[in-house]
């Protein structure tokens, strides 16, 4: 198994035994119930769907419930898929935090946090036109000159401009396992991970 589905739980700092205070984000990481099995024969591909967090029964339609209970469980909120050896797990199979060890690398990824239409200065950084000198007016955060005149007479592709911010599939590598509390399902990583709280995260070894 590549990887397990978490939830973001928030942000703390442990100290470290040298006295550095360490920045660290706990995760809540499973259990995680194998609810589906597919394999080359089948569907083509071998792979190992996982599901977490528990849902109401009354928010679930029927295909969806009946998903569920050919692996003997309760429906769950979060569904993903890793690509896995099927010969190494069976249906309904309880994966938790514990398939992890202490101080060992994993890479989180999951949904940044949306900030909306953005200019160029929070977007991307730009520092503005200029001051307030020589004409220029309400220019602090303006983007300039977005392409040349008669040729090639349009603007780039891919040119950095004001627009949608955030919300979008980020993956951060190597966060370092600072602790894991077992009887929790809890992991301490060094760090930051996308995502706000209670945003479901999928952390891979």
């Amino acid at each position: 198994m590549p990887g397990l589905i978490g939830k973001k739980i928030g942000m703390t700092s442990v100290f470290s035994t040298d006295g550095k205070n360490i920045p660290c984000t706990v995760l809540e990481v499973g259990p995680c119930i194998v609810s589906q099995i597919k394999t080359k024969e089948k569907e083509g591909y071998n792979s190992i769907q996982l599901s977490y967090d528990e849902k109401k029964e009354k928010r679930t339609n029927k295909p969806e419930i009946g998903h569920f209970k050919k692996a003997k469980t309760t429906p769950k909120k979060k569904v993903v898929e890793f690509e896995e050896n099927v010969d190494d797990w069976n249906l309904g199979d309880i994966i938790t935090v514990d398939y992890f060890s202490d101080d060992t690398w994993v890479d989180v990824s999951g949904i940044s946090k949306g900030k909306g239409f953005q200019g160029v200065v929070k977007r991307h950084g730009f520092h503005g036109v200029g001051g307030q000198t020589h004409g220029q007016h309400n220019r602090n955060r303006a983007p300039g000159s977005i392409g040349a005149s008669s040729y090639p007479s349009r603007v780039f592709k891919g040119m950095r401009m004001a627009g949608q911010t955030g919300n979008k599939k980020v993956k951060i590598l190597n966060l370092k396992i600072v602790k894991l509390i077992l009887e929790k399902n809890l992991m301490v990583l060094k760090g930051s991970v996308p995502g706000a709280k209670g945003s479901y995260l999928i952390i891979e070894k």
